[in-house]
Protein backbone atom coordinates (compact mmCIF):
# COMPACT_ATOMS: atom_id res chain seq x y z
CA UNK A 1 0.00 0.00 0.00
CA UNK A 2 1.31 3.53 -0.63
CA UNK A 3 1.07 6.41 1.32
CA UNK A 4 0.85 10.10 0.33
CA UNK A 5 1.83 11.96 3.06
CA UNK A 6 -0.56 15.41 4.26
CA UNK A 7 2.80 17.63 3.84
CA UNK A 8 2.34 17.25 -0.34
CA UNK A 9 0.02 19.96 -0.34
CA UNK A 10 -1.82 21.95 -3.15
CA UNK A 11 -3.79 25.25 -3.21
CA UNK A 12 -4.96 25.19 -6.83
CA UNK A 13 -5.55 22.35 -9.23
CA UNK A 14 -3.36 22.33 -12.03
CA UNK A 15 -1.27 20.67 -14.55
CA UNK A 16 1.88 23.03 -13.48
CA UNK A 17 1.99 20.66 -10.30
CA UNK A 18 4.07 17.48 -10.35
CA UNK A 19 2.91 14.28 -9.20
CA UNK A 20 4.28 13.51 -5.60
CA UNK A 21 3.24 9.82 -6.12
CA UNK A 22 2.17 7.28 -9.07
CA UNK A 23 -0.09 4.69 -9.05
CA UNK A 24 -0.94 1.70 -10.75
CA UNK A 25 -5.14 1.26 -11.20
CA UNK A 26 -5.96 -1.17 -8.70
CA UNK A 27 -3.55 -0.16 -5.61
CA UNK A 28 -5.17 0.75 -2.95
CA UNK A 29 -3.31 4.64 -1.69
CA UNK A 30 -3.80 5.99 1.66
CA UNK A 31 -3.74 9.97 0.97
CA UNK A 32 -3.01 11.47 4.77
CA UNK A 33 -4.99 15.37 4.90
CA UNK A 34 -4.98 18.67 6.44
CA UNK A 35 -8.11 20.33 7.91
CA UNK A 36 -9.65 23.22 5.54
CA UNK A 37 -7.71 25.83 7.68
CA UNK A 38 -4.26 24.14 7.35
CA UNK A 39 -3.96 22.97 11.03
CA UNK A 40 -4.02 26.70 11.90
CA UNK A 41 -6.61 26.61 14.55
CA UNK A 42 -5.91 24.98 17.82
CA UNK A 43 -8.54 26.04 20.65
CA UNK A 44 -11.62 28.49 20.97
CA UNK A 45 -9.36 31.33 21.24
CA UNK A 46 -7.95 31.07 17.44
CA UNK A 47 -9.89 32.93 15.34
CA UNK A 48 -9.78 33.20 11.52
CA UNK A 49 -9.06 36.59 11.43
CA UNK A 50 -5.41 35.50 12.51
CA UNK A 51 -5.17 33.01 9.64
CA UNK A 52 -2.69 32.88 7.21
CA UNK A 53 -4.91 32.39 4.44
CA UNK A 54 -2.47 31.24 1.68
CA UNK A 55 -2.66 28.12 3.43
CA UNK A 56 -6.10 27.54 3.66
CA UNK A 57 -8.14 24.77 1.21
CA UNK A 58 -5.07 23.08 0.40
CA UNK A 59 -5.26 18.94 -0.96
CA UNK A 60 -2.99 16.46 -0.95
CA UNK A 61 -1.50 15.79 -3.96
CA UNK A 62 -1.32 15.49 -7.24
CA UNK A 63 -1.32 11.95 -7.90
CA UNK A 64 -0.72 10.32 -11.36
CA UNK A 65 -2.92 7.40 -11.87
CA UNK A 66 -0.62 5.76 -14.43
CA UNK A 67 -2.76 5.11 -18.16
CA UNK A 68 -5.09 7.91 -17.06
CA UNK A 69 -5.44 9.73 -20.89
CA UNK A 70 -7.50 12.65 -21.34
CA UNK A 71 -11.03 11.54 -22.40
CA UNK A 72 -11.33 8.90 -20.04
CA UNK A 73 -12.58 8.58 -17.02
CA UNK A 74 -11.07 8.10 -13.67
CA UNK A 75 -13.16 5.78 -11.41
CA UNK A 76 -12.39 6.46 -7.27
CA UNK A 77 -13.54 4.25 -5.30
CA UNK A 78 -13.41 5.43 -1.57
CA UNK A 79 -12.77 2.44 0.53
CA UNK A 80 -12.37 4.16 3.92
CA UNK A 81 -12.39 7.63 5.82
CA UNK A 82 -11.08 8.02 8.93
CA UNK A 83 -10.59 11.35 11.33
CA UNK A 84 -9.16 11.98 14.73
CA UNK A 85 -11.35 12.72 18.17
CA UNK A 86 -11.80 16.30 17.63
CA UNK A 87 -12.62 18.83 14.69
CA UNK A 88 -13.28 22.77 14.63
CA UNK A 89 -16.54 24.54 13.09
CA UNK A 90 -16.38 28.69 12.51
CA UNK A 91 -18.43 31.44 11.51
CA UNK A 92 -16.39 33.79 9.38
CA UNK A 93 -17.63 37.83 8.96
CA UNK A 94 -19.14 38.29 5.23
CA UNK A 95 -19.40 34.39 4.45
CA UNK A 96 -21.95 32.02 4.05
CA UNK A 97 -25.10 31.57 2.99
CA UNK A 98 -26.21 34.73 5.20
CA UNK A 99 -23.12 37.15 4.85
CA UNK A 100 -25.19 39.98 5.02
CA UNK A 101 -25.76 39.91 8.40
CA UNK A 102 -23.07 41.12 11.34
CA UNK A 103 -21.32 38.52 12.03
CA UNK A 104 -18.53 38.46 14.38
CA UNK A 105 -15.88 35.71 14.14
CA UNK A 106 -15.98 32.49 16.55
CA UNK A 107 -14.93 29.50 17.20
CA UNK A 108 -15.96 25.79 18.18
CA UNK A 109 -13.99 22.56 18.62
CA UNK A 110 -15.90 19.92 18.71
CA UNK A 111 -15.23 16.34 20.04
CA UNK A 112 -15.77 13.22 18.21
CA UNK A 113 -15.97 9.49 19.14
CA UNK A 114 -16.45 6.59 16.97
CA UNK A 115 -20.00 7.16 16.47
CA UNK A 116 -21.08 10.75 17.47
CA UNK A 117 -19.95 14.73 17.38
CA UNK A 118 -20.72 16.81 20.38
CA UNK A 119 -21.43 20.27 19.88
CA UNK A 120 -22.52 22.15 23.13
CA UNK A 121 -24.21 19.16 24.48
CA UNK A 122 -25.94 17.87 21.11
CA UNK A 123 -24.89 14.78 20.00
CA UNK A 124 -24.79 14.57 15.54
CA UNK A 125 -24.08 10.93 14.26
CA UNK A 126 -21.01 11.62 12.21
CA UNK A 127 -20.80 10.78 8.53
CA UNK A 128 -16.74 10.90 7.86
CA UNK A 129 -16.67 13.13 3.99
CA UNK A 130 -14.32 14.27 1.44
CA UNK A 131 -14.92 18.05 0.76
CA UNK A 132 -12.24 18.27 -2.11
CA UNK A 133 -11.73 15.92 -4.29
CA UNK A 134 -10.98 15.59 -8.28
CA UNK A 135 -8.54 15.92 -11.33
CA UNK A 136 -6.59 18.53 -13.01
CA UNK A 137 -8.96 20.90 -15.25
CA UNK A 138 -8.78 21.81 -18.79
CA UNK A 139 -8.14 24.93 -17.76
CA UNK A 140 -4.45 26.43 -16.77
CA UNK A 141 -5.22 26.57 -13.03
CA UNK A 142 -8.65 26.36 -10.72
CA UNK A 143 -7.89 27.19 -6.68
CA UNK A 144 -8.52 23.98 -4.41
CA UNK A 145 -11.30 26.05 -2.83
CA UNK A 146 -13.62 26.29 -6.17
CA UNK A 147 -15.39 23.53 -8.12
CA UNK A 148 -16.09 22.49 -11.39
CA UNK A 149 -16.33 19.79 -14.53
CA UNK A 150 -13.41 18.80 -12.78
CA UNK A 151 -14.12 18.36 -9.20
CA UNK A 152 -12.66 20.41 -6.55
CA UNK A 153 -14.61 21.76 -3.48
CA UNK A 154 -17.96 20.27 -3.93
CA UNK A 155 -19.04 19.46 -0.32
CA UNK A 156 -21.34 16.95 -1.07
CA UNK A 157 -22.15 14.81 1.87
CA UNK A 158 -22.47 12.02 0.60
CA UNK A 159 -18.97 11.48 -0.89
CA UNK A 160 -17.84 9.13 1.47
CA UNK A 161 -16.50 5.65 2.53
CA UNK A 162 -18.26 3.08 0.05
CA UNK A 163 -19.16 5.52 -2.06
CA UNK A 164 -17.13 5.91 -5.92
CA UNK A 165 -16.58 9.04 -8.20
CA UNK A 166 -16.47 9.43 -11.58
CA UNK A 167 -14.26 12.25 -13.24
CA UNK A 168 -13.37 13.16 -16.83
CA UNK A 169 -9.98 13.58 -17.24
CA UNK A 170 -8.43 16.27 -18.82
CA UNK A 171 -4.49 15.56 -18.11
CA UNK A 172 -2.43 12.50 -18.58
CA UNK A 173 -2.23 10.80 -15.47
CA UNK A 174 -5.83 12.88 -14.15
CA UNK A 175 -3.22 14.54 -11.88
CA UNK A 176 -5.96 13.54 -8.75
CA UNK A 177 -5.64 15.28 -5.47
CA UNK A 178 -8.17 15.21 -2.62
CA UNK A 179 -8.63 16.87 1.09
CA UNK A 180 -10.92 19.50 3.75
CA UNK A 181 -12.53 16.04 5.38
CA UNK A 182 -15.59 17.21 7.45
CA UNK A 183 -16.80 14.86 10.69
CA UNK A 184 -20.63 16.22 9.87
CA UNK A 185 -21.73 18.25 7.06
CA UNK A 186 -25.44 19.09 6.08
CA UNK A 187 -26.18 19.70 2.45
CA UNK A 188 -25.94 23.28 2.55
CA UNK A 189 -22.61 23.99 4.86
CA UNK A 190 -24.87 27.17 5.60
CA UNK A 191 -22.18 28.96 7.71
CA UNK A 192 -19.44 28.35 5.43
CA UNK A 193 -17.87 25.64 7.66
CA UNK A 194 -18.89 21.96 8.75
CA UNK A 195 -16.89 20.16 11.36
CA UNK A 196 -13.10 20.42 9.66
CA UNK A 197 -10.40 17.42 10.46
CA UNK A 198 -8.01 16.47 9.26
CA UNK A 199 -7.73 12.48 8.53
CA UNK A 200 -6.77 9.95 5.84
CA UNK A 201 -8.61 8.44 3.16
CA UNK A 202 -7.88 4.96 1.50
CA UNK A 203 -8.74 5.03 -2.26
CA UNK A 204 -8.46 2.89 -5.21
CA UNK A 205 -8.42 3.92 -9.16
CA UNK A 206 -9.70 2.51 -12.02
CA UNK A 207 -9.57 3.87 -15.53
CA UNK A 208 -12.91 3.50 -18.21
CA UNK A 209 -11.36 4.23 -21.40
CA UNK A 210 -12.36 6.52 -24.02
CA UNK A 211 -15.57 7.37 -22.15
CA UNK A 212 -16.06 10.62 -19.76
CA UNK A 213 -18.97 11.52 -18.34
CA UNK A 214 -20.18 15.33 -18.61
CA UNK A 215 -19.92 16.54 -14.76
CA UNK A 216 -18.38 14.22 -11.86
CA UNK A 217 -20.60 11.16 -11.11
CA UNK A 218 -21.28 10.02 -7.43
CA UNK A 219 -22.44 6.20 -7.06
CA UNK A 220 -23.70 5.27 -3.60
CA UNK A 221 -25.36 2.38 -2.69
CA UNK A 222 -28.48 3.04 -4.56
CA UNK A 223 -27.88 6.05 -6.86
CA UNK A 224 -26.19 7.99 -9.05
CA UNK A 225 -25.90 11.51 -8.64
CA UNK A 226 -24.31 14.43 -11.54
CA UNK A 227 -22.39 17.03 -9.53
CA UNK A 228 -23.04 20.02 -10.99
CA UNK A 229 -22.26 23.92 -10.21
CA UNK A 230 -22.85 27.39 -11.34
CA UNK A 231 -22.58 30.97 -10.99
CA UNK A 232 -26.03 30.74 -8.92
CA UNK A 233 -28.16 27.94 -7.45
CA UNK A 234 -30.39 28.24 -10.40
CA UNK A 235 -27.80 28.29 -13.15
CA UNK A 236 -26.56 25.26 -10.92
CA UNK A 237 -30.33 23.23 -10.87
CA UNK A 238 -30.30 23.72 -15.12
CA UNK A 239 -27.20 22.31 -15.49
CA UNK A 240 -28.04 19.10 -13.59
CA UNK A 241 -30.90 18.85 -14.87
CA UNK A 242 -29.92 19.19 -18.50
CA UNK A 243 -27.10 16.29 -17.68
CA UNK A 244 -29.79 13.93 -16.20
CA UNK A 245 -32.30 14.57 -18.86
CA UNK A 246 -29.30 13.81 -21.20
CA UNK A 247 -28.14 10.88 -18.98
CA UNK A 248 -32.11 9.18 -19.66
CA UNK A 249 -32.15 10.18 -23.66
CA UNK A 250 -29.06 7.72 -23.64
CA UNK A 251 -30.28 5.08 -21.10
CA UNK A 252 -34.53 4.77 -23.11
CA UNK A 253 -33.17 6.49 -26.16
CA UNK A 254 -36.08 8.66 -25.60
CA UNK A 255 -36.53 11.95 -27.10
CA UNK A 256 -36.02 15.05 -25.18
CA UNK A 257 -39.46 15.64 -24.35
CA UNK A 258 -40.09 12.42 -22.59
CA UNK A 259 -37.20 11.97 -20.74
CA UNK A 260 -37.81 15.35 -19.37
CA UNK A 261 -41.13 14.10 -18.15
CA UNK A 262 -39.68 11.40 -16.71
CA UNK A 263 -37.08 13.34 -14.62
CA UNK A 264 -40.45 15.22 -13.12
CA UNK A 265 -40.81 11.42 -11.51
CA UNK A 266 -37.50 10.48 -10.80
CA UNK A 267 -35.08 13.15 -10.40
CA UNK A 268 -34.56 14.69 -8.01
CA UNK A 269 -32.13 17.92 -7.38
CA UNK A 270 -30.24 17.65 -3.96
CA UNK A 271 -28.00 21.34 -2.95
CA UNK A 272 -24.02 20.28 -2.06
CA UNK A 273 -23.20 23.52 -1.29
CA UNK A 274 -24.33 27.45 -1.14
CA UNK A 275 -21.32 29.32 0.13
CA UNK A 276 -18.90 29.06 -2.14
CA UNK A 277 -18.84 31.44 -5.40
CA UNK A 278 -19.63 28.83 -7.24
CA UNK A 279 -22.74 26.90 -6.23
CA UNK A 280 -23.32 23.10 -6.20
CA UNK A 281 -26.46 20.86 -7.14
CA UNK A 282 -26.79 17.23 -7.80
CA UNK A 283 -29.36 15.56 -9.33
CA UNK A 284 -29.51 11.92 -7.96
CA UNK A 285 -31.21 9.18 -9.92
CA UNK A 286 -31.78 5.87 -8.43
CA UNK A 287 -30.03 3.07 -10.05
CA UNK A 288 -33.10 1.42 -10.92
CA UNK A 289 -33.90 3.57 -13.80
CA UNK A 290 -30.13 4.07 -15.18
CA UNK A 291 -26.54 2.73 -14.94
CA UNK A 292 -23.36 4.09 -15.37
CA UNK A 293 -22.78 3.98 -19.21
CA UNK A 294 -25.90 6.58 -19.45
CA UNK A 295 -23.32 9.23 -17.84
CA UNK A 296 -20.18 8.29 -20.23
CA UNK A 297 -20.33 9.38 -23.46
Amino acid sequence: MKTVSRNRMIYTFSKKHKPVAFVQPGELVTIETEDAFGGQIRNENDSVQTLDWAKVDGATGPIYVEGAEPGDTLAVEIIDITVPNKGVIVTVPKQGILAEKSIEPSTRIVRISKSHADFLGTKLSINPMIGTIGVTPAESEIPCGSLGRHGGNMDVKEITSRSKLFFPVFAKGALFAAGDLHAVQADGELCVSAIEVPGEISVKFEIIKNKKPEWPVLETKDSYSLLACGETLDEAAKLATEAATNALMRQYRWPFETAYMFGSLAVDLKINQVVDPKKGVRAAISKKYVDLESFLT
